[in-house]
């Protein structure tokens, strides 16, 4: 693999044991704490992460596979999140903790072993192995907080945002397109501080529209687990804020998010 998915690959790793961290000491009552995620519990994410690392290995080393499975997913899409609410109740934490691990393996093995020049099938369309192994720590992070949200726990962001951010500058257009919506014409600056001291900058620095403000509530907004208005961003021009209003890091339709006021910025 090039250097960008390797240094990609590490930062996913990092994150898979970040929440597994999380999870390998809760108790069987912490595993049914209902999360933010409407009708979710923990159970249900580690649940859920664990089949899409399944997915993830099945579009790495079998694209064909892959398509026949992703049909037949889509085509029974309402029935869907039932079944797997039903398959995580029943099953042991122990268990979902181990299929999820032996899963996310899976996905890294077939990532270090993936042609990089071969791109790799996604729910989407296609993308590079690298931004694969990115999407992967973005939904990883993403329920993640979900869960923490859930047990009231606060973790440290690290620089492992940089790479969510970016993917959610890069989604800016399919976030306007998957709800049917035209993608306004003017560039949007984003001017983010990241965790270390450092600041990490997109678009054109002389645009009127301007997103700026610390990168964990970037992350946060761009994957639906904050509203715009519960963080600290400034958004500077209607583009931009029509932007934040609707932004969406991950593939699938679209998703209401979380609703204002529902996670207050804690006072200075």
């Amino acid at each position: 693999m090039r250097e960008s998915a390797l240094a990609a690959l590490d930062d996913l790793e990092d994150e898979y044991a970040a929440l597994d961290a999380v999870v390998a000491g809760l108790d069987a009552a912490a595993w049914d704490t209902p999360t933010p995620a409407d009708g979710w519990a923990v159970r249900d994410q580690i649940f859920h992460l664990g089949f899409s690392e399944e997915l993830a290995t099945t579009a790495l080393v079998d694209a064909d596979a892959f398509a026949e499975l992703l049909a037949d997913l889509l085509s029974r899409l309402d029935d869907l999140e039932r079944e797997f609410v039903i398959r995580a109740r029943a099953a042991h934490p122990d268990a979902l903790l181990q299929c999820w691990r032996a899963a996310r393996s899976s996905t890294v093995r077939a990532l270090r072993a993936h042609d990089p020049r071969v791109r790799v099938p996604w729910v989407t369309g296609t993308m590079s192995p690298a931004s694969f192994a990115t999407a992967r720590l973005m939904e990883t992070w993403a329920h993640g907080q979900d869960v923490v949200d859930a047990l009231g726990i606060t973790r440290v962001p690290t620089r492992r945002l940089r790479h969510i951010a970016d993917l959610g500058v890069r989604t800016r257009a399919f976030s306007f397109t998957v709800r049917g919506l035209p993608v306004p014409e003017a560039p949007v600056f984003v001017r983010l501080d990241a965790p270390d001291g450092d600041t990490w900058t997109w678009g054109p620095d002389d645009a009127a529209d301007r997103v700026l403000g610390p990168a964990l509530d970037f992350c946060l907004v761009v994957t639906r687990r904050r509203h715009p208005a519960d963080t600290r961003l400034v958004a500077e021009g209607r583009a931009a804020a029509a932007w934040l209003s609707v932004a969406q890091a991950f593939a699938g339709p679209p998703t209401p998010g979380r609703a204002p006021g529902q996670f207050p910025v804690p006072a200075r």
